[in-house]
C-alpha cells in the first residue's frame, strides 16, 4: 500500500486514491476498453520547481486515442494539464513522477462495442525512477511475437487493450534473462521495442522506423530528433530497418517517457557497435536530461510548471 498514490482526479476532483472504486462489471475492465497516457514531470532541485514534459503533447495524443475509440470527451487539454497540476500539487511531491491519465468506458454492461458508452477519466501519478534497470548498457532479444497492425488494433493510439502485445513481448524477453526485446511488423521490419520506439545509428546517420511501421507516435521520439537535428547537426532518416542492419550498426537506443533514453549495447549476444555505450547516445541522453529539468533556456515552452 505504501508504493500507492495518495489522491487520484477521478469523477471531476481530486480525491484519496483509496476512495476511487470502479464495479467489477466495468466496461474496460472487460474489454480493454480505456486508453491511456504516460507523462513524466522532472524535479528541479535548484528552482525547487517541477516541470511536467511536454504535456500539451501528450494530452493531444491522449485526446486523438480518445478519437479512435469512439469516446467522446469534453475536457480540453488545458483542462487535462490544469487537472495533472491540481493532482501534483496536492501529493506535493519533490521528486521526479509519472504521470498516468486514464479514460475507460465506465458503464457495467456486457456485450462488446465501443457505441453508446460513457468514458471516464482519472489522472494518478507515482514517483518514478527508470524503467529498464540496465538503462546505460541493456541487453535485449528479437521478439518471436509480432507488433499489432494498423488494421487490427492501431499502434498508435495507447489503447489499453492492445498492450496485450507488450505484456507478451516484454515477459518472454525477460524470462529469457534480457533486458527488453524488440519487435518487428508483419513484413519483417522493425518496429518497436515491447513500449518504446526505436534508433539506431550508422555512419553519424541517426535512422528511425516511420509512423507507418505500426509505432506509437512517440513524444520523446519527436524530441530526440528535434534535439539530434537541431543541437547536434546529424541528418535524421525516418524509413524501414532490417533485422539484420540491426546487428551490424554502430549504435541503438530506445527512447520513451517511461525509458526515456535507453542505450542497447547488444542483441541476441551481439556486440552492437563497441558493445558500450555509443557517443551520440550519450550525447542525447545528457542533453535530454538538461532539457526535461529546465535547464536548456531554448526547450523551456516545452515545460509546465506546477509549483
Amino acid at each position: 500500500m505504501a508504493n500507492l498514490p495518495r489522491f487520484v482526479f477521478f469523477k471531476g476532483k481530486v480525491m484519496p486514491y483509496a476512495d476511487a472504486k470502479i464495479g467489477l462489471l466495468t466496461h474496460a475492465l472487460h474489454y480493454g476498453t480505456a486508453v491511456f497516457g504516460g507523462l513524466r514531470g522532472y524535479w528541479n532541485e535548484d528552482e525547487g520547481q517541477m516541470y511536467i514534459f511536454r504535456p500539451r503533447d501528450h494530452y493531444r495524443r491522449f485526446l486523438l486515442s480518445a478519437k479512435l475509440m469512439r469516446m467522446d470527451v469534453d475536457y480540453t487539454i488545458d483542462d487535462l494539464i490544469g487537472f495533472t497540476k491540481e493532482l501534483l500539487r496536492a501529493e506535493g511531491y519533490r521528486t521526479d513522477v509519472y504521470i498516468r491519465p486514464l479514460l475507460f468506458l465506465a458503464d457495467e454492461v456486457i456485450g462488446v462495442r465501443l457505441h453508446g458508452l460513457h468514458p471516464e477519466l482519472a489522472i494518478m501519478s507515482l514517483p518514478f525512477g527508470t524503467y529498464v534497470a540496465n538503462d546505460t548498457n541493456a541487453h535485449v532479444t528479437f521478439s518471436s511475437w509480432r507488433r499489432i497492425d494498423d488494421n487490427a488494433i492501431p499502434a498508435r493510439g495507447k489503447i489499453a487493450g492492445a498492450y496485450v502485445n507488450t505484456a507478451f513481448i516484454k515477459s518472454d524477453a525477460e524470462l529469457a534473462g534480457f533486458d527488453e526485446a524488440l519487435v518487428l511488423t508483419q513484413d519483417g521490419h522493425v518496429s518497436e521495442g515491447s513500449a518504446e520506439n526505436v534508433f539506431i545509428v550508422r555512419d553519424g546517420v541517426l535512422i528511425t522506423p516511420p509512423v507507418t511501421d505500426n509505432i506509437l507516435e512517440g513524444i520523446t521520439r519527436r524530441t530526440v530528433i528535434d534535439l539530434a537535428r537541431e543541437e547536434l547537426g546529424l541528418t535524421v532518416v525516418e524509413r524501414h530497418i532490417d533485422r539484420t542492419e540491426v546487428f551490424i550498426c554502430d549504435e541503438l537506443f530506445l527512447t520513451g517517457t517511461a525509458a526515456q533514453i535507453t542505450a542497447v549495447t547488444r542483441v541476441d549476444h551481439r556486440p552492437i557497435g563497441t558493445g558500450e555505450m555509443g557517443p551520440i547516445t550519450r550525447q542525447l541522453r545528457e542533453l535530454f536530461q538538461q532539457v526535461v529539468r529546465g535547464k536548456h533556456p531554448k526547450y523551456r515552452h516545452w515545460l509546465e510548471p506546477v509549483y
